[in-house]
């Protein structure tokens, strides 16, 4: 078993990640060694790269949290995956199962969490170690490129909506048609709501059509709440907010309709306006929703063989990962960029 493999490290917050060998540890109980195929490049992993959250991963680290590669080597003990299986890693590594949140299904939650790309090297090499409790099993004829988005927007966006509780026939409105909105618009569509894009971008918008939103709103040209409530007579009834602007965030308690319920996905730093007059009068619900956990991976990732869902993916390499960076700071990308090793 190689001992180093290549991969793109965060030396240092802001600099542009270092293409270098990195050291592989050896796998232990409930781990595994995968060779990677492929890998999406995600925004969480601009904003681990940048030191933006409060909570921050440790430099050096290697970020990525969408992989897809090979089983190579199995720790000690019994597995549920095989020498040769195909997994991935995902943002949730791993979770304690015994914290108050595990017990009770929440393990997304759990205080004890291991994240990929963040706390845990994650899939921005050659090699990758995962946790095989977590290491979601890839469909059979799954193209490595396709799939990997779904480990983290994918699974992502899927939670969202769920939580959301918003009901087929009724209007959803996903809020940034980015690497992961692209997805929401998909999944809403498959899971039977009525789909509504918006955005400050008439290609991203484009893309929403294609995939299945019924109706658009470019942001720069409109006030999207004056639209979206004419559209609908009285707003929508469940927003997924994937975008990365903090004004999307505030833009969505007018988009919505009475009883209404908005669900945060996107991560942008700093702070969210809250008109709690609006909020209390409308009876809004407002949730945050962080990924999902291995039965949400299963579901998102059967939405995906079943052919419902299909990722916007452009193919680069690691040494392209700078260049990515830079483009997705821009909003210069369409869908997912995706590694392929």
């Amino acid at each position: 078993m190689t001992e180093k493999f290549t991969g793109a490290v965060v030396e240092k917050f802001n600099t542009p990640l270092v293409i270098e060998e990195v050291a592989l540890p050896t796998p232990g109980p409930n781990q595994a060694v995968v060779k990677l195929i492929a890998s999406g490049i995600c925004h969480t992993d601009l904003h681990a790269a940048h030191g933006d959250w409060p909570v921050k991963p440790e430099p050096p680290f290697v970020p990525g949290h969408e992989g897809v590669g090979e089983v190579v080597e199995l720790g000690p003990g019994e597995h549920r995956v095989a020498v040769g299986d195909i997994v991935g890693n995902a943002w949730l590594w791993s979770a304690c199962g015994n914290c108050d949140q595990c017990l009770k299904g929440w393990e997304t939650l759990c205080p004890n969490a291991e994240y990929g790309g963040y706390t845990v090297d994650g899939s921005f090499g050659t090699y990758m170690l995962v946790d095989t409790r977590f290491a979601p099993k890839i469909p059979d004829g799954a193209d490595p490129l396709e799939v990997a988005p779904i480990l983290c927007a994918g699974v992502t966006v899927y939670k969202g909506l769920k939580v959301s509780e918003t009901k087929p026939g009724q209007f959803m409105v996903i809020s940034g048609v980015g690497g992961l909105g692209h997805l929401a618009v998909q999944y809403a569509k498959a899971m039977g709501m009525r789909v509504i894009a918006v955005d400050i971008a008439d290609d991203k918008l484009e893309l929403a059509k294609k995939h299945g939103a019924e109706f658009t709103v470019n942001a720069l040209n409109v006030d999207p709440a004056e639209a979206v409530q004419e559209y609908t007579d009285g707003g929508a009834h469940g927003i997924l907010v994937t975008a990365v602007h903090p004004q999307a965030f505030g833009q969505a308690i007018n988009m919505a309709r009475r009883a209404g319920t908005i669900v945060f996905n996107g991560l942008p730093p700093g702070e969210f306006p809250a008109p709690i007059f609006d909020i209390v009068l409308k009876g809004l619900t407002i949730r945050g929703s962080l990924v999902g956990d291995r039965q949400d991976q299963v579901e998102a990732l059967d939405f995906y063989a079943r052919g419902l869902v299909k990722p916007t993916v452009t193919e680069c390499t690691l040494e392209d990962v700078n260049e990515v960076f830079e483009k997705m700071e821009k909003g210069q990308i369409d869908g997912r960029m995706a590694i392929r090793y």
